[in-house]
């Protein structure tokens, strides 16, 4: 019975004829258990070699690939009191569209015809530097002709000179004429005088020659005077040439000086000609904010502001747009212990809320209800949450995203990596250890980033 010896004695026994040997047999039930087990055990093995798909999983939500396309608040620029309203919520408004109009609330610009006004000032403006401009260049050929005949007098002037100086050299050839016919008739005089003494002369020659030498006398002294006339004419010219840069000089100054001042006005006048064509041209666009307009093709989605007769701010937010058109996209964020293993272009299957899907994330085939996107940009720097944020769009070639997908909803993606073990999954799991990290084709194809080239000086 202890089964000591080797000749067991239980091969002759019929254990079916013994009542004893059936009622103490293992019932069925544990015998299907121990098969479903053993089967169980042996399905298991086999799971623990089935390849599996590593992955990142992260939660994000529907955004818009461009900027533009995404919800953007409708301000006023200016500020004014609401007067008409001409859309609704809901309503789809093409770029253009005038969406409500506001009325002056600021009592410089209560003036209906302010516009009108400030372009009369203009013009007024214009019309005076204008003037300006005709005034200083006056000034300008005056200068010009001052120059001009300062010239001229300059050249009469040493023509006078000239003549002058001829003239004084006559009357000095005729001082030395008149002195010579007055020694001659002193000595003529004399000469008669002694003949009259002894008789050979008569008394009326001798008066004749007294009267000869008076009237040479007289001619020298008029010679004399003359040639003094001619040295003062000389030299009044010649001071006059020398005086005549200095007067005209002074002319010419003065008109410069005129000029300069009139273009000192003028440039005022100009500052204030630009003055007020800023202030009309203020103007202007101002009435033409007065009527808000819708930037883009999309729907109104929500009015901040409503009611007749409200007052708004400068800047203040009037109603929300949603664009019409819009590339859909997901943004996502990881953990920084992720960010080595996700690239540009890498595969990323998404899940939206409000649309059924099936998926295990390590076997991403057997998936159903998932879309697939790509990732198509990765932040430099981490957010508050000290995550990074990734943009996924829709793959080509895949199929795209669902039309009635609105702007902000949830979404989960997982980023698949590489093939391993689940046996080597799940120990992976239970060590914390990180996803195996490999290049893929997309990575050596990818254009690394280069910072900008710094302008080196030359």
């Amino acid at each position: 019975m202890l089964n000591i010896s080797d000749n067991s004695v239980l091969k002759d026994v019929r254990t079916e004829e013994l009542a004893a040997y059936q009622k103490n047999a293992l019932p069925r039930s544990n015998q299907m258990f121990t098969w479903w087990l053993s089967i169980f055990v042996l399905l298991i093995i086999v799971i623990f070699f089935l390849p599996w798909t590593q992955n990142i999983q992260a939660k994000g939500k529907v955004t818009t690939l461009l900027p533009e396309q995404r919800p953007q608040d409708v301000v006023t620029a200016i500020a004014g009191r609401v007067e008409k309203w001409y859309v609704r919520e809901g309503d789809l408004v093409q770029a253009g569209d005038t969406l409500v109009f506001l009325s002056e609330v600021k009592s410089e610009y209560f003036d209906p015809n302010l516009v009108q006004r400030t372009a009369n000032q203009v013009t007024a403006k214009e019309g005076s530097i204008t003037n300006y401009q005709q005034k200083a260049n006056a000034l300008n050929d005056q200068v010009t002709a001052l120059q001009q005949e300062l010239q001229l007098k300059k050249v009469q002037l040493e023509n006078k000179i000239q003549q002058s100086r001829a003239k004084l050299l006559s009357q000095r050839a005729l001082v030395e004429q008149a002195e010579i016919d007055a020694e001659i008739a002193e000595f003529q005089f004399k000469r008669t005088d002694r003949l009259y003494q002894k008789g050979i002369k008569s008394l009326n020659d001798l008066e004749g020659k007294r009267l000869k030498k008076q009237e040479t006398k007289a001619k020298l002294t008029l010679a004399k005077n003359k040639l003094q006339e001619s040295e003062n004419e000389l030299n009044i010219s010649e001071l006059s040439f020398q005086a005549i840069d200095n007067e005209y000089n002074n002319k010419i100054a003065k008109s410069r000086s005129d000029r300069f001042s009139t273009l000192s006005t003028l440039n005022e006048a100009q500052g204030s000609l630009n003055k007020l064509q800023s202030e009309y041209e203020n103007y202007n666009r101002r009435n033409d904010m007065y009527y808000v307009i819708t930037p883009q093709t999309g729907y109104v989605t929500k009015t901040i502001k409503s009611g007749i007769g409200e007052i708004v701010k400068e800047n203040e937010t009037l109603l929300t747009i949603v664009p019409y058109e819009r590339d859909l996209a997901v943004e996502m964020y990881i953990r920084p212990m992720d960010l080595p293993l996700v690239n540009i272009g890498t595969e990323i299957r998404l899940v939206f809320d409000g649309w059924q899907a099936f998926i295990i994330s390590g076997w991403a085939d057997f998936s159903i209800g998932t879309f697939t996107g790509e990732v198509t940009a990765i932040d430099f720097v981490p957010n508050s949450d000290h995550k990074y944020r990734i943009m996924v769009k829709a793959k080509e070639g895949a199929e795209p995203f669902p039309e009635l997908l609105r702007i902000g909803s949830g979404a989960q993606g997982v980023a698949l990596l590489k093939d391993v073990p689940v046996w080597y999954e799940i120990w992976r799991q239970l060590n914390g250890f990180p996803a195996d990290f490999y290049e893929s084709d997309i990575e050596k194809n990818e254009t690394k980033f280069k910072p900008p080239v710094k302008a080196v000086a030359k």
